[in-house]
């Protein structure tokens, strides 16, 4: 066996032993672990976004506790074991990458999706689980903004797509100029979402995460609040007390 597969084999073995003797371990359930989950993907995804190495090793080790945890609580139901997640996972891999385990050509990414899509729709086809739309697939408990691109991506897999960046730039001016003219703030909100929709689309139209986007502009923005807090401590100074245009000042250096 190779260490990772020892390594991996060893956790496992920890995390079967801590259900069984942890006080803690031993209460817990899919359900109450759930949200701790989705913090744990947040939290790698905030290191992903710092580019943060050490951060980012911690973080999947956290991911990968919770992914045992659920399977190892699934083997005591008798429902499925961690060898089955494992080998289901193989099997897919395999099956949708049939460019590289069969006969099947791909010769960029969009034609790869375009193939993983198709064969996950045969799939769940084959499994009785047929959609009655293609836009099945997009969990509702996703936040809106990543909801909006693969809304859109999935669209897009079956050709339901702009065929220029001029066209998709269009869109969004046009929305914007929608939500000048809306008069109601119902109306000036649904506008307003409309705008958000058509930014999204251009995002991903031209290969941008608009989620990972967004999220680089709110960092650098709290990065740069923060450092207008420190110069007015530094100055002995209230942000309440300040004007705009001394905050603006310190807003340009941490800028520079």
């Amino acid at each position: 066996m190779t260490p990772s597969q020892l390594a991996f084999g060893r956790l496992a073995d920890i995390v079967a032993e801590l259900r069984e003797k942890c006080p803690w371990d031993r209460v817990q359930t899919k359900e109450s672990i759930r949200p701790l989950t989705i913090e744990e993907a947040h939290e790698l995804s905030e290191a992903v976004l710092k580019g943060d190495y050490a951060e980012i090793r911690a973080e999947l080790g956290d991911l990968l506790l919770h992914v045992l945890f659920y399977a190892q609580l699934a083997q005591e139901e008798q429902k499925f074991t961690l060898e089955e997640v494992i080998n289901g996972l193989i099997a897919k891999l395999i099956r949708r990458h049939p460019h590289i385990y069969g006969e099947t050509q791909a010769d960029d990414a969009s034609q790869v999706r375009e193939n993983w899509e198709e064969i996950k729709a045969k799939e769940k086809a084959a499994a009785g689980k047929v959609k009655s739309s293609v836009l099945d697939g997009v969990p509702e408990s996703l936040p809106s903004l990543i909801k909006a691109q693969r809304i859109q991506e999935k669209a897009s897999a079956v050709g339901f797509d702009w065929s220029d960046i001029k066209e998709v730039w269009a869109k969004v001016e046009e929305e914007l100029e929608e939500v000048k003219e809306a008069e109601s703030p119902e109306h000036r909100a649904e506008e307003v979402g409309d705008l958000l929709f058509a930014v999204v689309n251009y995002c991903r139209f031209t290969g941008i995460s608009a989620d990972e986007s967004l999220e680089r502009t709110n960092l650098k923005f709290k990065r740069r609040f923060e450092h207008i807090e420190m110069r007015a401590k530094e100055a002995g100074k209230s942000l309440k007390d300040m004007t705009l245009a001394e905050m603006d000042v310190y807003w340009n250096e941490a800028k520079g």
